[in-house]
C-alpha cells in the first residue's frame, strides 16, 4: 500500500477536491512523491518541495492509479540507476493544473533531451514568445513533474545555476547524472 502524504503537505493542497494516489519513493536524492489522478500522473516532487505539494489531495487508493504509479515509480528508479530512461510524451500526464501558457512550456520542457540544457530565454523562443522569459521562469518553477518534465535542465542565460524547486543541490546532482558539466 502506498505511503500517506505527509501532514506538511496535507495543511497546503488547494486543488479542488479530486481523488489522488500518493506515493513515496526513495532516491539518491531523498524521497520523492508521485501522484496520480484518473488522467494520468498528476505530479513528482521531491519531499520537502512545499510548493509542488500545492496540487495535491490525499485520498482513496485505486487500483488503476496505483499501477500508474508504480510504473512511474521504476522509471524515476531506473533513472537514478543511470539508464537515463525517461518517458516518452505518450505516458499520460495529467497537467490540468496549468494555464494553457505553462503547459505550453512544460511541453517545451520535454523536448530538452538528456544531457543538454537550455535557458529561460531560448525556452520563451521555443515557445514562440520571446519576450515571456519572466512567465517562462515562473510556469517552469510551477512544473507539477519534476524530473519526468525535466526543469532541471534550464539554466541561466548565461549557463549559470537558477532555482529548482528541490533545491540547488539536487539540481546539480541530477545535472551530473546526465552528463551536464556545470
Amino acid at each position: 500500500m502506498p505511503a500517506r502524504a505527509p501532514k506538511r503537505f496535507k495543511n497546503i493542497m488547494k486543488t479542488p477536491p479530486t481523488s489522488y494516489l500518493l506515493q513515496s519513493i526513495p532516491s539518491p536524492l531523498g524521497p520523492i512523491w508521485l501522484a496520480a489522478s484518473d488522467a494520468g500522473l498528476r505530479g513528482i516532487w521531491f519531499e520537502g518541495a512545499a510548493a509542488s505539494a500545492r496540487f495535491f489531495r490525499c485520498s482513496h487508493l485505486a487500483a488503476r492509479r496505483a499501477s500508474l504509479l508504480a510504473s512511474r515509480a521504476q522509471i524515476v528508479q531506473r533513472y537514478f540507476a543511470g539508464e537515463g530512461v525517461l518517458p516518452d510524451a505518450s505516458l499520460p500526464f495529467d497537467l490540468q493544473s496549468g494555464t494553457a501558457f505553462q503547459q505550453a512550456v512544460w511541453q517545451a520542457l520535454l523536448r530538452i533531451p538528456r544531457g543538454g540544457s537550455t535557458s529561460y530565454g531560448e525556452l520563451a523562443q521555443r515557445i514562440g514568445n520571446s519576450a515571456a522569459v519572466r512567465a517562462v521562469g515562473a510556469a517552469v518553477g510551477r512544473n507539477p513533474i519534476s524530473l519526468l518534465i525535466p526543469c532541471h535542465r534550464v539554466l541561466g542565460k548565461d549557463g549559470s545555476l537558477t532555482g529548482y524547486a528541490g533545491g540547488l543541490d539536487r539540481k546539480v546532482a541530477l545535472l551530473r547524472l546526465e552528463g551536464v558539466l556545470i
